[in-house]
């Protein structure tokens, strides 16, 4: 997955300085570190090394806003430097599906506004082009993609071999648009089980979906590395984490396990190919190297369930989190930032 101009790894050599305290460098050097998914505890550079992605090994995210359902997805919209997220509603109707919105919080002036309303949408990313935010969309059993300027709804993919899928859940872009997505059941509700019980990772390249793995026990977050050659995926039900080598063409190798954690759920990863990944229950964000180093922990609220980076320079990192007070399956989420030391992947 090459860096394409306006990324934020690829940043000017005083960007480089600011976002990580150093001195100048050169920026044809300062960008070769940035997208070599290897280093990720430190950047070699003249005279010492760059800092890793946290400013300390435990840290704490702040709260924005509170009195959310459940959040979800939540993705950046660099051309209109504004977050979007899901709001997750209560199940209704014959089979309990659960309804959602799609919102969009303004860093600017702090506001939160829906942008669509009904999107029945869970995981979110945007688009490589940014002309449109791409949709893990329960509601139809499907992953979809709203036009940001018309809000009209494509559907990507909407069976696998004529099957309904359970409920799609998370989901990332390739450079090549090949779109790569989870589906467990969580959002399938009271609707029959067209999977036979399985629960899986796909791909959709070309309007073709494939199957890669239906052996993962809910799969849920879904990463790519930044050269696009490292798929993770988090097992919710499994506790571990693994990867898959990309292909050229796009396919997945065969799976390894990464690291092992409790309740996974949704994850992110910065510009140096560290992995960030949500566990639930303790509300914390797991950050480990590409090799699977330990880097250190942040915490948000109970029930945390997605994370992202965001900001003009992508070093904010969003959470979405229960409320300490109350704990999230009482129906009060909130969103959660922190400043980080490493500019966050785009995708």
């Amino acid at each position: 997955m090459p860096s394409t101009p306006g990324s934020p790894c690829l940043l000017t050599a005083a960007a480089v300085a600011v976002a990580l305290g150093t001195s100048l460098v050169s920026p044809a050097f300062a960008t070769a570190q940035l997208t070599t998914p290897d280093r990720a505890t430190s950047f070699d550079r003249p005279g010492g090394p760059f800092p890793g992605p946290l400013p300390s090994p435990t840290l704490t995210a702040t709260k924005i806003k509170d009195g959310f359902n459940f959040l979800e997805g939540p993705t950046w919209d660099a051309a209109t430097q504004t977050l979007l997220l899901t709001n997750i509603h209560d199940g209704t109707g014959p089979h309990k599906v659960q309804p959602s919105d799609i919102l969009r919080y303004t860093p600017g002036d702090g506001t939160f506004t829906t942008f669509l309303s009904g999107s029945g949408s869970n995981g979110l990313a945007l688009s490589r082009d940014g002309k449109s935010v791409l949709a893990a969309t329960h509601d139809q059993r499907s992953v979809s993609s709203y036009d940001l300027a018309t809000k009209q709804r494509t559907t990507l993919a909407a069976t696998y071999q004529g099957h309904l899928f359970n409920s799609p859940n998370d989901l990332t872009q390739s450079a090549d648009g090949t779109v790569y997505f989870t589906d467990p059941d969580f959002q399938r509700a009271d609707r029959p089980d067209e999977m036979s019980g399985c629960t899986g990772v796909y791909r959709i390249s070309d309007g073709a979906v494939s199957l890669i793995d239906d052996t993962i026990r809910e799969p849920n977050g879904i990463e790519l590395s930044p050269d696009g050659k490292t798929l993770y995926v988090g097992g919710n039900a499994t506790g571990n984490i693994y990867r898959y080598p990309v292909n050229p063409d796009g396919s997945t190798g065969p799976r390894t396990d990464f690291t092992s954690l409790d309740g996974t759920d949704g994850g992110t990863i910065d510009c140096a190919g560290n992995v960030y990944q949500i566990t639930y229950g303790d509300g914390k964000v797991h950050v480990f190297s590409p090799s699977g180093q330990t880097l250190g922990t942040i915490s948000a609220g109970p029930d945390a369930t997605n994370v992202t980076f965001g900001g003009a320079d992508r070093r904010t990192l969003y959470i979405t989190s229960g409320v300490p007070s109350s704990g999230g399956d009482s129906g009060n989420f909130g969103l959660y930032r922190i400043r980080l030391d490493v500019p966050g992947w785009p995708y």
